[in-house]
């Protein structure tokens, strides 16, 4: 499939699972209608689907009103699939035929939170990168080999929108209001919702270490959370090992089976990760984030920090000045 022009998108669809997360959806609602009140212009418009028309409850109890079944000739530029808790349970074989309808009519497609399941059954994101939430990545990755899921906040893959929803929708939309409406507009939308800043397709959702290892390793959690409470001053790694009552041998070896990576790998990952964030987030030097993450050298800093994102954090610094200028 083609790439689909982020600038042409006007007119979104919401189709509603049974038990659709209401923040999901509303944190996408309010970021288009925000983006029409601040640009005093009708950027976006958006209808809520329904198989037949009549509302479906979202897991919180709430409904919405009006919502709409999809029209047999539908002008909308992108349906996005709504899902929330018991989305095997909610997907039902008229939402499938929906959205193989607006495949074959070439209607771009895609979803927030759970709604990536329903894609997927429905053989709409065969070959396609994807999003979705944590708590089902794991099992759906297993059930939908064909489709390369990842830990993104949201993907946008030729025709394809996905989105791990909850907060993060909020991102999703201002990222497509930037390319549609400028990033001045993006910004402004952002600070009336007050994020600190904008988050983009190349950031990735924390999934707790927990779901993604499993209970019975507790030497591996213990050692994890003293990584990430000793940033500036890293901690040796056989003192580490020692306070655990584990030989370093051992530690590297949990790390290996359950993570694929060694200690210091993942420690410096950790390190250069918060390392991001500061220069995102903050007005902070670049020396002064070196310090503040355990780096000896600006050099070592900026060495590791190109190998793990492809680019120098001089790099990063100029993206957050730009972006304070943009939304002066």
């Amino acid at each position: 499939m083609s790439r689909v022009s982020l600038e042409s998108l006007s007119h979104i669809g919401f189709l509603l699972l049974p038990n659709f997360s209401m923040i999901a959806l509303t944190n996408a609602l309010e970021a288009l209608r925000m983006a029409n009140q601040l640009s005093r212009k009708r950027l976006y418009r958006w209808t809520l689907l329904t198989t037949d028309g009549e509302s479906v409850a979202a897991s919180n109890g709430m409904c919405l009103n009006p919502v709409s079944a999809p029209s047999a000739t539908p002008d909308y530029d992108l349906v996005l699939v709504c899902g929330g808790i018991h989305v095997r349970e909610s997907t039902e074989d008229a939402h499938l035929a929906i959205i193989r309808r607006f495949a074959a009519q070439n209607v771009a497609l895609g979803s927030i939170c759970t709604g990536a399941f329903a894609l997927a059954r429905a053989g709409a994101i065969n070959g396609y990168r994807c999003a979705i939430h944590w708590e089902n990545l794991t099992s759906i990755s297993e059930e939908f080999p064909k489709t390369q899921f990842t830990t993104d906040l949201f993907v946008i893959d030729r025709d394809r929108f996905t989105c791990t929803g909850g907060t993060a929708t909020l991102d999703f939309m201002c990222h497509l209001i930037r390319h549609k409406g400028g990033k001045s507009l993006a910004a402004d939308v952002s600070e009336q919702f007050i994020l600190d800043r904008i988050r983009d397709n190349g950031d990735k959702q924390h999934v707790p270490l927990l779901t993604r290892i499993g209970t019975g390793h507790e030497a591996l959690l213990e050692a994890a959370l003293a990584m990430e409470t000793n940033i500036e001053n890293p901690l040796p790694l056989d003192a580490l090992a020692l306070d655990l009552g584990v030989s370093l041998r051992h530690l590297e070896r949990l790390f290996k089976r359950c993570l694929g990576t060694t200690p210091a790998q993942y420690y410096l990952d950790l390190r250069l990760r918060r390392a991001r964030e500061l220069l995102l987030q903050t007005n902070m030097s670049v020396m002064g984030v070196t310090v503040a993450c355990g780096f000896l050298s600006s050099s070592h800093f900026s060495k590791s920090y190109r190998g793990l994102f492809g680019y120098p954090p001089s790099h990063e610094r100029r993206h957050y000045m730009h972006e304070e200028a943009v939304a002066a």
